[in-house]
């Protein structure tokens, strides 16, 4: 059946976390819409929207709602803190509830309001096994063969994550395209740079797979700031400065929790012609 959103045009809100900015369509209790076309097209910053990532809400079972996302180019993303965390601030006012549950393809996570007001996310465990990261062949995770000596992690999506003396310095758009699709990764990866700037404190910059470089990355913060503690560089607890924010990480038993600031910056609708369109 068609939906009836094609002739009415389709709702959606545009949220951004750090910098970190996205798409957010609410299908609850509607047709699923979301497709890799309408994704690339809605992702053109000239002839759509824009964004880093688009976020659909869907009716879960077990949890409060579902989660899917994709990437600027069209792709399916496995995961997305920063995009996670607003649409949980957002859910929460829906359902008035301090605390929220969702699945992605990470599986069930949850979300809190802390009460500082930042919101806060359980992006599951980190993996830690070449096969689940994944890569294409047995590696040690905590020393890739790559010129640069980084550390690969999974966090919904595969994450390289090099230290190096000055993060500022990288030629990001560079060095990120090429590390992006390495024959290591048979799913390409996300890249992250970082510096030790305190015990407890990084900085961070980010390209994302299937987008390009991006002010922040939830999973990239998680991802640095787990291989961070496994190099014996940081805590489990730490601040990252990212281009966008900052983002407070905190690695404990029952997964890698992440906060940081939100913002639901205007409403839209995609015309129905648009849609025709990209459908």
């Amino acid at each position: 059946m068609k939906d009836a959103r094609a002739s009415a045009g389709l709702p959606f809100m545009k949220m951004h976390g750090a910098g970190n900015d996205f798409v957010v369509i609410d299908s609850r209790g509607r047709q699923s819409v979301a497709t890799a076309r309408l994704a690339a097209a809605l992702g053109d910053r000239h002839r759509g929207v824009g964004f880093d990532q688009l976020a659909e809400i869907r009716e879960a079972e077990g949890a409060d709602y579902a989660l899917d996302f994709w990437n600027a180019d069209g792709s399916r993303a496995g995961a997305c803190g920063n995009a996670s965390r607003c649409v949980a601030d957002y859910m929460m006012g829906v359902l008035q509830r301090g605390a929220v549950t969702f699945t992605t393809e990470r599986g069930r996570l949850a979300a809190v309001r802390r009460q500082d007001g930042l919101i806060s996310v359980n992006m599951g465990d980190p993996i830690l096994d070449w096969q689940g990261v994944p890569l294409a062949a047995e590696a040690d995770l905590m020393h890739l063969p790559l010129s640069g000596d980084p550390v690969a992690v999974g966090m919904g999506n595969p994450h390289c994550v090099f230290f190096v003396p000055d993060a500022e310095a990288v030629d990001l758009e560079r060095e990120g395209a090429t590390v992006e699709h390495h024959p290591l990764f048979p799913k390409a990866t996300n890249v992250e740079y970082a510096t030790v700037t305190a015990a407890d404190r990084l900085r961070m910059r980010v390209w994302e797979r299937g987008t390009g470089v991006t002010l922040a990355c939830g999973s990239g913060a998680c991802a640095t700031a787990v291989a961070a503690h496994l190099r014996g560089l940081t805590s489990r607890q730490v601040t990252l400065d990212l281009d966008g924010g900052t983002l407070e990480i905190d690695w404990r038993d029952d997964g890698v929790w992440m906060a940081g600031p939100t913002a639901h910056v205007f409403d839209g609708v995609l015309t129905p012609a648009f849609i025709a369109q990209n459908a």
